[in-house]
């Protein structure tokens, strides 16, 4: 049966409000803004340059000031750590502080030459029993007076800047240096041959250690040194000294050339040490009051340390690598010039008085 196609189905057809017209709406008019005759809504004051302002290179105008939205983020400060009372601060790595001994050796000489000792920081046993070593120098450091603190191993460790401080850190008075005059002085008192070792710009604080370990041993009566660009006496210093720094004088100068013009005045010899001396140091005349002048790790002695000299000496060379450190040429020489002079002070001696028995 056909169906007639204007009939429609009143169930399924989706019914719809019917369309209000204009005239139909509250008032008259389309939803929005109100009608404003055609006119540009204006702008809102400083949204565009006045005349004579302009712009930046970002569009806006050189008077602009951006919005804190706008401003760019500032880097947080990074949270500071609470500082510990029981650990003092560090130095940089490979330095040591003046005020701090560690190791055993150089707090024991420390210890023995009278020096104050404020603190003593010492590892706790692992087995609640402490070594025979350190409860004796436990035991001379509370003799001296020092206040003793028993810390974990890992706090030493953050402490030290020598990496071998063998479980206990000293806080002492910083060391002190000598007045070139006193030295002097305090050499002629005994009635002795001034011998003394120049160090012209050591960087090394492990050369500076070993050259006064050579001193102590060869019977050097001080070391001279530059206050600047050379180091100074430190924990490092101490601990490479093996506690030689506690019984070698030392000076520090704030002008190297004038010191050594001093110790013209005063009689001595200056012998420098340098590459291209032209007298072996087998051969050199080592009698009199002496200094010997040693040059930098890196450059040897300058130009002008050169001219304040009175004769340069050198160390005959047999391999490929023409150099040698600093400390170790120092040891060379200083041995060599106080085996001569102790030979030269026997024979003087023989030679005023047969008599006696070397």
């Amino acid at each position: 049966m056909k169906q007639n196609p204007d009939r429609r189905d009143d169930t399924k057809q989706k019914r719809y409000p019917a369309k209000r017209s204009e005239s139909n709406r509250p008032g008259g008019s389309r939803p929005g803004p109100k009608p404003g005759g055609g006119k540009r809504r204006e702008h809102d004051k400083g949204s565009h340059p006045r005349r004579g302002q302009s712009f930046s290179p970002r569009g806006r105008p050189s008077s602009y000031e951006p919005r804190l939205r706008d401003r760019p983020e500032q880097p947080g400060r990074a949270p500071q750590p609470a500082s510990d009372p029981i650990i003092p601060r560090r130095f940089e790595t490979g330095t040591g502080l003046p005020d701090r001994l560690e190791g055993r050796n150089p707090i024991v000489e420390a210890i023995k030459a009278g020096r104050a000792i404020n603190k003593l920081w010492v590892a706790k046993p692992e087995d609640k029993k402490m070594d025979p070593g350190l409860a004796r120098l436990v035991a001379m450091a509370k003799e001296a007076g020092a206040v003793i603190m028993d810390v974990d191993k890992r706090v030493l460790d953050a402490m030290a800047t020598t990496h071998s401080h063998q479980g206990v850190i000293a806080q002492v008075a910083a060391h002190e240096y000598v007045e070139l005059d006193d030295l002097i002085e305090s050499i002629k008192a005994k009635e002795e041959e001034p011998f003394l070792l120049i160090l012209a710009e050591l960087q090394e604080s492990y050369n500076l250690g070993s050259v006064l370990r050579i001193a102590d041993a060869a019977g050097v009566h001080g070391v001279i040194i530059p206050m600047r660009r050379s180091v100074g006496l430190d924990a490092a210093v101490a601990k490479a000294s093996a506690g030689a720094i506690e019984h070698v004088p030392v000076s520090r100068v704030g002008n190297l050339s004038q010191a050594i013009a001093k110790l013209k005045e005063s009689g001595f010899w200056i012998a420098g040490t340098d590459a291209d001396g032209k007298t072996d140091y087998r051969d050199a005349d080592w009698s009199g009051s002496l200094a010997i002048l040693i040059g930098g790790e890196d450059k040897g002695l300058s130009p002008i340390m050169r001219r304040h000299c009175d004769f340069l000496i050198s160390i005959p060379m047999h391999g490929k690598v023409n150099s040698l450190n600093a400390a170790v040429a120092a040891g060379i020489i200083t041995f060599e010039a106080a085996a001569r002079r102790k030979s030269a002070v026997a024979e003087t001696r023989k030679q005023n008085n047969p008599e006696s028995v070397e």
